[in-house]
């Protein structure tokens, strides 16, 4: 069985979208966003109970600058970033 990974790209659109309007000053531009991601991702976000797992924030913050690095931030961005996270963090179903 596959995981769904459509609500977990779900939240890292909300990470987007709340992550522009609190940089909203630069214009959503952050050089350290994948820190920021990686805080309310596991602390504020359903990612953790969607992962069944919850990931150390440090190996978090390493992935998404992985994803990022490997996909970039273009259309689409969320559902491939979705299906890494579950590649390198779900628990095995």
């Amino acid at each position: 069985m596959t995981r769904d990974v459509d609500p977990i790209a779900k939240v890292l659109h909300d990470a987007a979208e709340l992550h522009h309007a609190v940089w909203r000053d630069t214009d959503g531009d952050d050089p350290d966003w994948a820190s920021w991601y990686a805080d309310w991702l596991v602390g504020h976000s359903e990612l953790p109970a969607l992962l069944d797992a919850a990931p150390i924030r440090s190996h978090l913050v390493h992935a998404l600058v992985e994803l990022d690095r490997e996909h970039g931030p273009g259309a689409g961005w969320e559902a491939a970033y979705a299906r890494g996270l579950v590649a390198r963090f779900a628990a095995e179903e």
